[in-house]
């Protein structure tokens, strides 16, 4: 085995872990993947001899590859004046894909992924970096060109946030999945009262449809459920399948994909929905669950 091939090797046993950074700073597999390729050209470019720390190195490179996404994103979010929903990971309802269980752990659902979108660029980046992946205030700060006292504060503050709105989900599968049949049956039935008795009276419903149709948020059972009535169209159908690990479904229309929603239940009631139905980043998805 040459040096570049020695290098491939070593680069390719990182390759998870950095996914794995990247997944959860951006919200997004396919930009996740991009970084990743993006520090394996850089790794090409550079003396790999010259560096000591070769997990190290490959880690700054993606986080400063993902803040610089975070950073424009965050600059056309404000133009448009418009939210997010991050992503989905999709699985067949029946199992998830070993190498999705290894990205998804520390339970990254979709939920969470939302409330990571709150944070501004250098608190996600110091917050997952460090609280996700343990890497020491003396390297993130580097990243950031902060102090390490600086990133420990960013880190505190994106912590007392995240913690502050973390969702919590029953993480019993058959009961998300008998919340969701109901929500369904209900929406079909066009039963407004049965709709209502399956949500959480403070229920929160995130639709993000991209550029074309924009983001919403709805809050309250009642206007959820007034929401969801539209689901009691014949064209319209759902296939239930894992969102980040947990229930979920892909809605679709004469057969065709037009959204993912994941599920947050808790108590046999769903307390958060959130939607993505941006027609570009839906065509960007693995999609393969849906041929099971």
């Amino acid at each position: 085995m040459d040096e570049r091939e020695l290098l491939a090797a070593r680069f390719e046993q990182q390759r998870s872990r950095l996914r794995g950074v990247a997944y959860r700073m951006l919200g997004s597999l396919s930009e996740a993947d991009d970084a990743v390729q993006e520090a394996w050209i850089r790794l090409n470019r550079s003396d790999a001899d010259a560096i000591e720390n070769l997990n190290a190195w490959l880690t700054t490179v993606v986080a400063r590859v993902c803040l610089n996404v975070l950073r424009s994103r965050a600059s056309h979010r404000e133009e448009s004046m418009s939210g997010h929903v991050p992503e989905p990971v999709i699985d067949p309802a029946d199992g998830t894909d070993p190498e999705h269980e290894a990205l998804l752990a520390d339970s990254v659902g979709l939920a969470m992924l939302v409330v990571l979108e709150m944070l501004a660029p250098p608190e996600r980046v110091a917050f997952v970096l460090h609280d996700m992946f343990a890497v020491p205030f003396d390297e993130i700060a580097g990243i950031l060109d902060r102090s390490p006292d600086a990133t420990r504060q960013l880190a505190s503050r994106a912590r007392r946030r995240v913690r502050g709105a973390q969702p919590t989900t029953d993480p019993d599968l058959a009961v998300q999945r008998q919340a969701l049949e109901a929500f369904l049956a209900a929406a079909r039935d066009g039963d407004f009262e049965a709709l209502v008795s399956v949500l959480d009276p403070e229920v929160v419903l995130r639709a993000d449809q991209g550029r074309a149709g924009g983001f919403r948020e709805v809050r309250g059972s009642r206007e959820v459920a007034s929401q969801a009535m539209h689901f009691a169209r014949q064209d319209i159908t759902v296939r239930i399948v894992r969102v980040n690990g947990t229930i979920g479904g892909i809605t679709l229309l004469h057969g065709r994909p037009i959204a993912v929603t994941g599920l947050t239940v808790r108590d046999r009631r769903i307390t958060e929905i959130d939607i993505m139905a941006d027609p570009q980043r839906l065509e960007r998805l693995d999609l393969s669950a849906l041929d099971g």
